[in-house]
């Protein structure tokens, strides 16, 4: 699979360095490289506080680099790839930041980083260093005790206790607030996919039709798989394995984006967690964001803690760490703010004009007969809905008929705008809105329609030659500005249609077909309005004759 990276030994490598290259890394530094782990510190430390220290395998980002900052860690540790750092580098890291107030270690609950970061602490409390160490096990998918992992939940840790080191505590008293918030955790997660390393085959445990719930962040197996579901009912089940085993109260909540969840997915889940019991008890909401990650594994995990005054107080508390999201009072309904009136279809005086009304009922007839055709014209270059377009725009403009100032053609021509602005869908909606509304404004009608296709040539980006309509309408548009008649018009109209079935399409969904495939078909929209100019120099033929 594509990824962008050189190769799985160097990534953490080039990753750190990336980061403090960053916007996020300009408070950053690292100790230099020999080849091992990766250790970030701040640039400026303060020795006289509690220095705080975490960190294990990559590929959690921007756990753990990612909240080194004043008010939060002091440093981190990054291992390789999903593998606990070595003791010496994080040793390294312990005498790096650790001065007379003392150093706290915060560690997941991965057997790797317990032994490594141990024996890391047992050495330099032996060199006769102050520190001490708290385990984060904030996981609930598997159990407690042992099995609990170190999940998002640590990165709460990471802020409480930097918040109370920054605060002037004693070490002894950040570790025992720490131990106190690490305690109170429970974090629950909930994978569409499992995670890919680096040059490793994709894992195909979870089908396309599954999901899993309680999945660990280097894909381990979770609590069960279950059925994929809408979002509303994946997030139901969440909420009920989170809150199973959850104690009394209301709490504050982590959303955390797992991978590669989209932006506006994670979003949806908001929303959707406010269908669930949980949003009852939830007072502040931290996220959703990217704390712990998994590579490209496409999910999210929620984490809870008891919502006491003194979390709240540390969580907070301002922090220089890049990527801390700070919470928010949690709700339920979004803030709406009143429309603005807009304004009517036809600000002008409804008015009667036969001979006017007649033509704008050639011309909406014309569109919404055409509408199957000029679909299946459009369908061979692009999305296949060119005609109904059209003729939506007709069928509105019929219906407001009786509203609209036929007498007076500057008006009118307004009136079609708002309609077209307010109701037609896709581009050429949008351009047609933007040709009438800019006819409105000249009392002459012909040069005012002129101008209108001056300004779809300049919003629009398009030029006649690009395979659009306006191919057909820049030369019928200036035939009736030079006083061209209505039948000179079609037959210019008609030419420009049918030059489209040779040209290349330099914009729009065309352009993105094979120009072979199209060659010999006219471009829809220009084929849609030389009929109705057809059909409007026909009107008029029969009504001369009858006249």
């Amino acid at each position: 699979m594509k990824r962008f990276y050189n190769h799985r030994n160097t990534i953490v490598k080039e990753s750190v360095e990336g980061l403090l290259c960053s916007s996020h890394g300009t408070e950053l530094a690292m100790l230099e490289n020999k080849g091992g782990s990766c250790v970030v510190l701040r640039k400026n430390l303060d020795k006289k506080k509690v220095a705080l220290l975490s960190g294990g395998g990559s590929g959690h980002e921007p756990m753990h680099a990612g909240f080194v900052g004043e008010g939060m860690l002091t440093g981190a540790i990054c291992g390789a790839l999903f593998a606990s750092p070595g003791s010496q580098d994080i040793l390294a890291g312990i005498l790096a930041v650790t001065g007379d107030a003392g150093c706290l270690v915060i560690v997941k609950n991965y057997m790797g980083d317990r032994l490594n970061f141990g024996s890391a602490v047992s050495e330099a409390r032996a060199l006769g260093l102050k520190v001490e160490m708290v385990l984060v096990g904030d996981d609930i998918a598997l159990g407690g005790g042992t099995k609990a992992r170190g999940l998002a939940g640590v990165v709460l840790i990471h802020k409480i206790a930097g918040a109370a080191a920054q605060a002037g505590k004693s070490l002894e008293e950040v570790a025992e607030i720490a131990r106190n918030a690490a305690a109170n955790l429970h974090t629950l997660g909930l994978g569409l996919t499992s995670c890919t390393p680096y040059d490793a085959k994709p894992s195909t445990r979870i089908a396309e039709n599954q999901v899993e719930v309680g999945i660990g962040i280097h894909g381990e197996a979770g609590a069960a798989i279950i059925p994929y579901e809408p979002l509303t009912s994946l997030m139901e089940t969440l909420v009920k394995r989170l809150l199973s085993n959850a104690p009394e109260g209301d709490f504050f909540l982590l959303v955390n984006i797992l991978g590669i969840t989209p932006i506006i997915e994670a979003q949806a889940i908001i929303s959707s967690l406010a269908l669930t019991p949980l949003s009852k008890r939830v007072k502040m909401l931290i996220g959703p964001a990217a704390f712990c990650t998994s590579l490209d594994m496409s999910g999210v995990s929620l984490t809870i803690m008891p919502a006491q005054a003194q979390f709240l107080e540390l969580l907070s508390a301002p922090t220089k760490a890049p990527y801390w999201v700070s919470p928010v009072p949690y709700t339920t309904s979004p803030v709406t703010l009143p429309v603005p009136i807009l304004p009517t279809n036809a600000r002008a005086t409804a008015s009667a004009n036969p001979r006017i009304e007649k033509l704008m009922q050639v011309i909406t007839t014309t569109l919404e007969n055409n509408e199957a055709f000029l679909n299946s014209l459009d369908a061979k270059a692009g999305d296949g809905d060119c005609g109904s377009t059209y003729a939506d725009a007709a069928r509105r403009i019929a219906t407001c008929h009786k509203d609209l100032p036929f007498a007076d053609i500057s008006a009118l021509f307004g009136a079609v705008g708002r309609l077209l602005s307010r109701y037609s869908g896709g581009s050429s909606g949008a351009l047609f809105s933007i040709l009438f509304a800019n006819a409105a404004e000249n009392k002459d009608w012909r040069q005012g329609l002129l101008r209108g296709v001056e300004k779809m040539e300049e919003y629009g980006g398009a030029q006649p030659g690009d395979r659009t309509v306006l191919d057909v309408l820049r030369p019928a548009v200036e035939c009736l500005a030079k006083g061209g008649t209505i039948e000179e018009t079609a037959k210019l109209a008609r030419a420009g249609a049918e030059a489209t079935k040779t040209m290349k399409a330099q914009i729009g969904r065309a352009s993105y077909v094979p120009p072979e495939q199209i060659l010999g078909v006219p471009d829809a929209g220009a084929e849609g309005v030389a009929r109705v100019f057809e059909a409007l120099a026909h009107e008029n033929g029969t009504h001369t004759s009858n006249a």
